[in-house]
């Protein structure tokens, strides 16, 4: 089965778990995968290593030493605008030929970029985006499965996703469109969407902040911004 499988599965209201797996060496990120594998997941998610800066041979073996240690569906995050290091889609499809439990791709870049990753593995794989949101629609007209977002917005994406699968497309651009200022008012960087975008989800459900040291603090203007930004979208529409 492919990770899209799980993703279609909805049995007795069972959603697929998957983890984001991290850490500074293939050692730490297979114990990681391990303990993941323990507790049920249905497939992990590889980030690079957040130490030093190497070539694009080195996290190639690096990836795939990891996911040799499992046999999970392994995806691969490749962010490198946000995390300083990636690979170039060629580099990409290199990295899935060579094992084939690498099953899935999540980006965090342009559309342009992410075509390219498309026609790089051949529609072998399903690539997702993010970047909480930013151009979806042509993410979902170049071939993207989906996006893998934070919940600040999430309604709004579930709403304009299901208007696209259903070829209603002035639904989903107005619903798009409602959403965008949220979206790029908070995706300015990490730091900066995991401070103002957690405080928007907060604003919409009513729950409470909990920052983790160390963080991005807000400042008044962008307490406003979010509160603004709230009051437009309303309170979370649970699904």
């Amino acid at each position: 089965r492919t990770v899209m499988d799980w993703v279609a599965e909805d049995t007795a209201g069972a959603v697929p778990l998957a983890f984001t797996i991290f850490g500074a060496s293939v050692a730490e990120q297979v114990a990681q995968v391990k303990h993941a594998e323990s507790v049920g997941a249905d497939w992990v998610i590889l980030q690079p290593p957040m130490v030093g800066s190497y070539g694009a041979g080195e996290y190639i073996r690096f990836f795939g030493r990891v996911a040799e240690a499992t046999t999970l569906p392994v995806a691969i995050q490749n962010a490198p605008a946000f995390m300083g290091r990636g690979l170039s889609a060629a580099e990409i499809a290199d990295l899935v030929g060579q094992h084939p439990n690498i099953r899935a791709i999540k980006g965090e870049g342009p559309v342009t970029d992410i075509a390219s990753v498309i026609a790089a593995t051949g529609g072998r794989l399903p690539v997702f985006n993010g970047r909480a949101g930013l151009e979806m629609l042509d993410n979902f007209r170049i071939g993207c499965r989906g996006l893998i977002l934070a919940p600040d917005c999430i309604d709004y994406a579930v709403a304009a996703y299901d208007a696209h699968r259903r070829g209603d497309t002035a639904t989903a651009e107005t619903t798009y469109a409602a959403m965008l200022p949220a979206v790029v008012a908070t995706m300015q960087g990490v730091e900066h969407l995991i401070c103002y975008g957690k405080r928007l989800y907060a604003a919409r459900t009513g729950e409470d902040i909990q920052d983790r040291a160390p963080a991005m603090r807000p400042n008044d203007t962008g307490q406003e911004m979010v509160a603004r930004m709230a009051a437009s979208l309303g309170p979370l529409k649970r699904q």
